[in-house]
């Protein structure tokens, strides 16, 4: 069987032949009723919204396929991160990343802790603390960790998760599908918030679940149908098609990437840059046995807030914003949402932009920081 390339799935997964005169790329399906036939008559498919719907499967089949398992959507990528974490139920305990996406950790001690769910924290890299595993039912890595850049050994850490019995769940939004295949290095859980690079373009909130085994594939649609955290087939729709774009927008957001990396670690300013293709990053070493294509997320530091701002005040394509992976080139201070981390860290999610272009910006906009 011939192995596609990226850009071929990215184009054609999910997508379904059709009948002669039917739209080659179909609408979103805005149901949320669908006909039963008879009371006698076995439930069809699709019966109620908030159950299942067409559009959700053509994309689910789309990222399962690069995922290398059964994908389950979910309304943001905070829906898929609860769910899974939820997994861990009251049978064990829960460890998580101390240095990965706040949002993972504040929902884990604030509402699974006084559930009874015993939290540890862990970091993406370096030893973790003897026995932290002991008794885990789940265990959960960021990597490429958001906002740090470290990148976590996900074999290693799979198999120390499964001598002491837990599951191992790996958020590889940073990644993406293309980028990094969790399930392929012993990963049991993929996970990611498709808002970021999956759609692409800053106008869909959504999440998904990727697994190797079908009966966790079950027990999480059970929960989302329960819990009600179901995307809106247009966010859907939307998502899908701008998957299909999803191998050309990393490879230029990678090099672009590339390029500022090189430019801002020059700067006077500038310290403690972060993007695991750099071949002298801590974190390249292991970056370069798994992961398959390079991100287009970097980090760096600047004397504090208001470098910071003026960084951002004087450049013409960067936008202020805290989302990543989109079209056009953003900035964010992280420590302004409570990340343990520099005042003056900036997570730089390199856009679509020509990369002359985008250089010289982030030049400019360097050289009228006065520190």
């Amino acid at each position: 069987m011939t192995v596609l390339g990226d850009g071929t799935r990215c184009v054609h997964g999910g997508v379904h032949d059709h009948g002669l005169g039917e739209p080659l790329h179909p609408g979103p399906v805005l149901a949320t009723t669908f006909h039963l036939g008879l009371p006698d008559d076995p439930p069809p498919t699709d019966f109620y919204g908030r159950a299942g719907n067409p559009t959700w499967r053509s994309l689910e089949t789309a990222i399962g396929e690069l995922d290398g398992g059964e994908c389950v959507l979910f309304a943001s990528g905070m829906a898929a991160i609860a769910a899974v974490l939820r997994l861990a139920g009251r049978d064990g305990a829960l460890v998580v990343p101390s240095d990965g996406y706040y949002l993972a950790r504040s929902l884990a001690h604030e509402e699974l802790g006084p559930l009874g769910v015993q939290v540890r924290e862990v970091p993406t890299v370096g030893e973790w603390p003897a026995g932290v595993l002991d008794g885990a039912a789940l265990v959960l890595l960021e990597t490429p960790s958001n906002p740090g850049l470290d990148v976590a050994d996900i074999a290693a850490a799979a198999e120390a998760a499964h001598a002491a019995g837990a599951l191992l769940a790996v958020d590889n939004t940073t990644a993406t599908p293309l980028g990094q295949q969790p399930l392929a290095l012993g990963a049991d859980i993929t996970l990611a918030s498709d808002t970021k690079g999956l759609a692409g373009h800053g106008d869909v909130l959504l999440g998904h679940v990727s697994v190797r085994d079908p009966a966790l594939a079950v027990r999480l649609r059970e929960a989302r149908t329960r819990g009600g955290a179901v995307p809106g087939p247009m966010e859907v729709w939307l998502a899908h098609r701008g998957l299909g774009t999803l191998d050309l927008r990393l490879a230029r957001q990678a090099s672009n990437a590339a390029a500022v990396a090189a430019a801002v670690a020059e700067h006077p300013l500038v310290s403690d840059v972060r993007w695991p293709g750099l071949p002298h990053d801590p974190a390249h070493a292991v970056a370069v046995r798994q992961m398959r294509r390079w991100n287009g997320v970097l980090r760096f530091t600047l004397p504090g807030e208001a470098a910071v701002g003026q960084f951002l005040a004087a450049s013409r394509l960067v936008a202020s914003a805290t989302s990543f992976g989109g079209l056009r080139s953003s900035a964010d201070r992280r420590r302004r949402w409570g990340d343990d981390v520099a005042a003056g860290l900036v997570r730089f999610s390199a856009g679509c932009e020509d990369e002359q272009d985008l250089v010289a910006d982030v030049r400019r906009a360097l050289d009228a920081v006065t520190g």
